[in-house]
């Protein structure tokens, strides 16, 4: 909005010129969601209280995670909302891929309300079916999977990391390919937040390096000297993704152990379907495995759990996502959310890595 409203006037103003660069709008983004969410925190807390929408705790989880029962919930409403209204400042609003990104975000979001709405209807922390909740995912991921191969025809060669010289065409397999990416990132996110500040932490640090990847891929001269895919347009998702890092800078202030806010499922489903959506759009899918590769050891973690009990009857983990199965060790719970962030740096540095080393 920003961007339509000043630029135009940047042949009479020139210092209003700086808002045609994609690497100062990303910037001010994160500035402006962070405001918001530092600045709106502490009352939609209070609301949050007031309408008593307080975490339900499983039974089956760690004991220790009971004195955390009643703690507000569904914080991701703040950061999502900080995101759309920054993104829809500083971004250009002509561009398709903003809007793929934001209808995503939106609708994994309302799927998450939902289900946490369900959990505090019921008070048994389950909430919506696996089932139920896995096609609701599916039909919006296949709905932006389908626009994105049929209408803005984006490029359906698979960009493999390290190796410039392989990269197949997936053809109409780009739609199953994509609806894996952005539910399986999505669902991978929500099963990560599981302590305080463990998912949220993760994802901006995501966030931050689909920045550079997406600039890289939406400028012509860098893709061609990087030799990654150039999608021309994609470069406007840094905003988006700067919008994002702002507003988990922001929710991490009060969602920081002890967390005085929970993010529930309307923020952790959003999040990792939003983060899918940049990942598709920039081709850097494959990479996301590297750089989200906290949620993908949680992930598996949990299928290997699952798997290993249905045929040996015996557990790998003391407890699933593995997260817990630290803190059955005795690990307290800053020491795990700490050091899972210090891994996230170090495979963000590995994936940003991929762009020379290929």
């Amino acid at each position: 909005m920003l961007y339509h409203l000043l630029y135009p006037f940047h042949t009479d103003w020139f210092v209003l010129n700086v808002f045609k660069y994609i690497t100062f709008r990303p910037i001010y983004a994160a500035i402006t969601a962070l405001i918001i969410t530092l600045v709106l925190g502490p009352w939609f807390i209070r609301k949050l209280s007031l309408l008593k929408m307080g975490e339900v705790i499983r039974n089956d989880g760690p004991q220790s995670h009971l004195k955390k029962e009643g703690t507000p919930t569904m914080g991701g409403i703040l950061v999502l909302g900080a995101v759309v209204i920054s993104t829809l400042l500083w971004a250009n609003l002509t561009n398709q891929y903003i809007w793929m990104a934001l209808l995503v975000t939106f609708s994994f979001g309302l799927i998450g309300l939902i289900d946490d709405l369900d959990k505090l209807k019921h008070r048994n922390g389950s909430g919506l079916s696996m089932f139920s909740k896995l096609f609701l995912q599916l039909l919006v991921a296949l709905a932006v999977s389908f626009y994105l191969y049929f209408v803005l025809n984006l490029d359906t060669h698979l960009n493999v990391p390290f190796l410039k010289n392989i990269s197949p065409e997936m053809g109409w397999f780009f739609i199953v390919f994509a609806v894996f990416v952005i539910v399986g990132t999505s669902n991978a996110v929500n099963l990560t937040d599981g302590l305080d500040g463990l998912a949220i932490g993760p994802a901006m640090i995501a966030f931050a390096t689909y920045i550079v990847f997406a600039y890289s891929a939406g400028h012509y001269n860098i893709a061609q000297y990087l030799q990654i895919p150039f999608v021309k347009g994609s470069g406007e998702l840094a905003v988006f993704c700067g919008a994002m890092v702002g507003a988990a800078m922001g929710f991490l202030w009060y969602n920081t152990y002890p967390a005085q806010i929970f993010m529930g499922d309307v923020g952790s489903l959003a999040l990792g379907g939003a983060l899918g959506t940049v990942a598709v759009i920039t081709k850097h899918e494959i990479v996301l495995a590297i750089v989200g590769g906290v949620f993908v050891i949680e992930t598996l973690s949990v299928i290997f759990q699952v798997g290993s009990y249905r045929l040996r009857k015996k557990r790998i983990f003391r407890m699933a996502p593995i997260h817990h199965h630290f803190e059955l060790k005795g690990w307290t719970e800053p020491k795990i959310i700490v050091r899972f962030w210090i891994i996230s740096i170090f495979l963000a540095l590995i994936a940003i890595s991929t762009l020379k080393l290929r």
